[in-house]
């Protein structure tokens, strides 16, 4: 079939994999950090850049001669991103981006101009919160209502990419996994709520066109094809090859759950954001507050780091010898619970050693994420792989527990970069579909990533038992949060 190239554009740098479109072979690959602004004033936002950066940074990265014989590209780029352009195409300002905590106030209010938290869930499948693309244009209209004003156009950073990447054609467009992190897109329905945009900027914006996954969003005059693009959650689903029972958990300092399924799933309290993904399925996502900064915070409390609280924790036993550890640090999204604190129960004479306090720790902070999963659960999808993403699910503590207490298979990707893998796939997919190759309902199959699989043992029910007495220990000190 041929070569194709996947870009992930980050929050921080460009990588670009250049693949065989038959086997998904990584044949070359490229990376640049995106240039770093030179003469910024002090107090300036690091939510905020000039998105020429990515730009500079692609041209980097692409350098060389890598896009050489490449017959199509695929862009996956940072979520939660605004670029708010003028009747010219030009930015009224610079793009905001990242988990922007300026939108708050913005967000609060739009959940009580809307009627609350169940019609927002009911509308677009997620209540609005800081770092959405909705939220940001609120914030936008409130404190700097003069730009506001000349919005004319609203783009997040992949569909701008690929619009630059295009010569900047008249038409614009995006996909659905993208479009479904906005805020003001429906994954039920598959379609834009402009009326949502009027509420949050004051006036109507022009939207993208929303492409289907195997869509080609244009060829370049030198014949290069550019896929419909995507976000960097659902390129990275994409390319760990997910499908129905297939959940990933997230750990960051905070946590995320999502899994694939066959329809869009809304949760009345919010607790359910639903995405689509970059194949024709959906993405619901569950997120905590918490994950390992509960680890970090226990580390730096034993005078250690992640590596040394897991071997701390290796020497303690199921159970933590009665400790439990409500990991609730930074207040908890999931259960709902925004003003509460992290609390330790169980302590006895025998149960205060630095060993089982580490074991608490993990069992804490996986447990709060079992939580999470369960709430997609109840909600009728069937999980039977659990992917751990994230730096901490090396850790030997994390895979001695995660099988028993998620009740599942345990699958730890190796190291790659997944979401540049996952926007070459696509990539790959349109053009198999333009050539008449491949059928645009069915991604091209590649092998599956190199990973570790750890499965429920012969302490399976010991780990049920941990998870058992968490359960009631949230419970009894927070009774009803779910």
């Amino acid at each position: 079939m041929g070569i194709v190239a996947g870009l992930d554009s980050s929050s921080a740098f460009t990588r670009i994999v250049v693949c065989d479109a038959d086997t998904g072979a990584v044949l070359r690959q490229g990376y640049a950090p995106h240039p770093q602004p030179t003469g910024e004033p002090d107090g300036a936002s690091p939510y905020e850049t000039d998105p020429q950066a990515w730009l500079l940074s692609l041209g980097e990265a692409a350098g060389g001669g890598l896009l050489e014989g490449v017959q199509a590209i695929g862009v996956s780029a940072q979520q939660h991103g605004l670029l708010p352009l003028d009747a010219q195409g030009g930015l009224v300002r610079p793009a905001l981006v990242g988990n922007d905590k300026r939108g708050q106030v913005a967000a609060a209010e739009l959940v009580e101009a809307f009627g609350g938290r169940r019609a927002w869930a009911e509308a677009v499948g997620s209540v609005p919160h800081a770092a959405q693309p909705l939220a940001k244009l609120a914030w936008l209209a409130r404190t700097e209502p003069e730009a506001a004003r000349r919005v004319a156009v609203v783009m997040s950073a992949h569909d701008w990419l690929v619009w630059q990447l295009l010569g900047r054609p008249a038409r614009r467009t995006t996909d659905r996994g993208g479009a479904s992190g906005t805020g003001y897109w429906s994954a039920a329905t598959g379609s834009w709520r402009p009326d949502l945009v009027e509420m949050a900027l004051g006036h109507m914006a022009l939207l993208p066109e929303v492409l289907g996954p195997a869509d080609a969003a244009g060829t370049t005059p030198e014949g290069l094809l550019i896929s419909a693009g995507t976000g960097e959650t659902m390129a990275a689903a994409l390319g760990l090859g997910l499908g129905p029972g297939d959940a990933v958990v997230s750990l960051g300092a905070s946590g995320s759950v999502m899994a694939v399924h066959h329809e869009a799933l809304s949760e009345p309290g919010g607790l359910i954001t639903s995405l689509a993904d970059a194949s024709g399925m959906h993405l619901p996502v569950v997120n905590t507050s918490n994950a390992v900064r509960a680890l970090r915070g226990t580390a730096e409390l034993l005078g250690t780091d992640l590596e040394g609280l897991s071997e701390l924790a290796l020497k303690s036993t199921p159970g933590a010898h009665g400790l439990v550890l409500l990991p609730y640090l930074e207040g908890e999204r999931t259960p709902n619970l925004p003003h509460s604190a992290g609390t330790l129960s169980g302590l006895r004479r025998d149960s205060m050693k630095p060993e089982h306090l580490a074991q608490a720790a993990f069992e804490g902070m996986l447990c709060g994420l079992v939580d999470a999963l369960d709430v997609l659960r109840s909600r009728g999808v069937e999980i039977r792989r659990v992917f751990l993403l994230g730096a901490a699910a090396e850790l030997p503590a994390v895979q001695a527990a995660a099988p028993g207490l998620f009740g599942t298979q345990i699958v730890v990707p190796a190291p790659a970069d997944y979401a540049a893998l996952g926007a070459a796939r696509q990539a790959a997919w349109a053009h198999g579909v333009a050539r008449g190759t491949l059928a645009p309902h069915t991604p091209p199959v590649w092998p599956a990533p190199a990973a570790q699989v750890f499965k429920p043992g012969e302490e399976f029910p010991s780990w049920q038992a941990v998870r058992q007495q968490y359960v009631a220990t949230r419970e009894e000190i927070h009774p009803g949060a779910f």
